[in-house]
């Protein structure tokens, strides 16, 4: 039996970090068993879904790189078959037509006295469809219990007293949740139903429909939910929640996917890990059975692993999409200086822990429109030895043929120790003063990059602005 699994989203909101580690999940679960994996958007909720939303969630999932083999299907086109399946159940008995006023519905605390339409007579139900009152139909649920076999939590007992005579169709003729999830699930022959742990509770209830229909019983796996740090359901206050806003933050897909991954489940080692990889290793019994935390720090260090491994040529295309919004991007960044740019990235990416952070970093190399950290400058470029050691640098610098690491740095350390001062207020200076920052890769490979005109136009003016200061 070929496994089939389904994401089921509703087009109401973003796709959130939740939703996309449940369609994770159902991906990997189908690629390692050579599955199918099928998108299906619950869209009958019409006041609240948008196309807008549902193009938001096809994106999101897109640039995680979880490709569906079925759909989109959307149940908003299928809602005659949706009561077709009602109305069948009515008239094999297992569901009936309720006419209970929504006032009724809404004021009754207990179930039993808000619905005894299954007790009602053929008079009795021809009056009030004469009177126009709108029908719902509803499931009868039997009596006893039903047991369940759950892949993370084993064995789920439910006492059908417990509960109501649920709706299948509303008053409106669109169906609700129990009814349309259960038919699609039999339409699109799925085997595996792996889901957030909110809708355990819903499970009796389908399962219900399910032999009803007299249709195959899918697995069942109800993973537990992602908890803020604050150990409490997690939502916007929490931060991004949003796929999409990891992609606007500065994050990695495969890093996304990777955090999403091992919140519950460890392939191994803590390592960035390929989508291949994944799915060839992945078991939903070896998943973690306490609720995993969404723990911004981790995914932080699993982007900045990732960044740090990626070659600078596979990076290119998400700096220069960073670098378009600051208005730092040139075309000649990748074409003629595109050698030049690769190894400004290089030298860059150890450093980053978002794509977002290549912005201020590359700023200098791109832009004489750069910032100077005031605590920098008060801190190592305030020396009243500078504006006097400074100019014999720039001067070993004019002379140098070819300005390259090896060469900066022997030109400046000859300098320091003829004047008799350490290399470090030399380097700690020029540092600021070429980039505006404290921290830095290797200074000796910044300035070659840097170029020699460049440098030398950046300590000149420096030194201008000294001498204009004192004046």
């Amino acid at each position: 039996m070929m496994v089939r699994v389904r994401f089921a989203p509703s087009p109401t909101g973003h796709l959130h970090i939740g939703a996309a580690r449940t369609a994770l999940y159902n991906w990997l679960f189908a690629r390692h068993h050579k599955g199918q994996f099928i998108l299906r958007i619950e869209d009958t909720d019409v006041s609240r879904s948008s196309q807008k939303m549902t193009a938001g969630i096809t994106k999101a999932l897109q640039w995680l790189g979880l490709e569906w083999d079925e759909g989109p299907i959307y149940q908003s086109k299928r809602v005659p078959l949706y009561r077709q399946k009602a109305e069948q159940l009515v008239r094999q008995g297992h569901a009936y037509e309720c006419y209970c006023s929504p006032d009724k519905k809404q004021t009754s605390k207990q179930w039993e006295s808000r619905c005894q339409c299954f007790n009602l007579t053929q008079e009795e139900a021809k009056k009030y469809k004469d009177q126009g009152r709108s029908k719902a139909i509803r499931f009868k649920v039997p009596k006893g219990e039903l047991c369940f076999q759950d892949i993370f939590h084993g064995e789920v007992t439910t006492k059908l007293d417990n509960i109501e005579n649920f709706v299948l169709l509303r008053g409106d003729g669109l169906p609700t949740y129990h009814l349309s999830v259960v038919v699609d699930d039999i339409d699109q022959q799925i085997t595996h139903v792996i889901r957030g742990d909110d809708h355990i509770s819903n499970t009796p209830k389908q399962i219900l429909v399910y032999k009803a229909l007299e249709a195959p019983i899918p697995c069942f796996a109800h993973q537990s939910l992602i908890l803020g740090k604050d150990k409490k359901k997690l939502s916007k206050r929490h931060g991004e929640t949003s796929v999409l806003e990891f992609h606007d933050k500065g994050y990695l897909p495969l890093a996304v996917v990777n955090f999403l991954v091992q919140m519950s489940w460890s392939p191994g080692e803590e390592r960035i890990y390929s989508l291949d990889e994944l799915k060839d290793k992945f078991e939903l019994d070896k998943r973690s059975s306490g609720h995993p935390v969404f723990d911004l720090d981790k995914l932080d260090w699993l982007n900045g692993q990732l960044i740090s491994q990626m070659k600078a040529k596979e990076l290119l295309p998400y700096v220069e999409r960073e670098l378009e919004r600051a208005d730092l991007w040139r075309d000649e960044l990748a074409q003629e200086q595109k050698t030049w740019f690769l190894r400004v990235i290089d030298l860059l990416k150890p450093r980053n822990k978002r794509i977002s952070d290549f912005t201020p970093r590359a700023r200098p190399f791109l832009s004489s429109d750069y910032p100077i950290k005031r605590e920098a400058a008060d801190k190592y470029l305030n020396d009243e030895r500078l504006p006097a050691l400074l100019p014999k640098l720039a001067r070993d610098f004019k002379q140098m043929d070819r300005f390259t690491e090896e060469q900066i740095e022997e030109v400046l350390r000859s300098r320091a120790e003829k004047e008799g001062v350490k290399a470090a207020l030399f380097i700690h200076a020029l540092r600021v003063i070429v980039l505006g920052m404290k921290v830095s890769p290797g200074i000796f490979e910044v300035l070659e990059l840097m170029g020699k005109k460049r440098t030398l136009r950046r300590m000149e003016a420096y030194l201008t602005n000294r001498l204009a200061q004192k004046c």
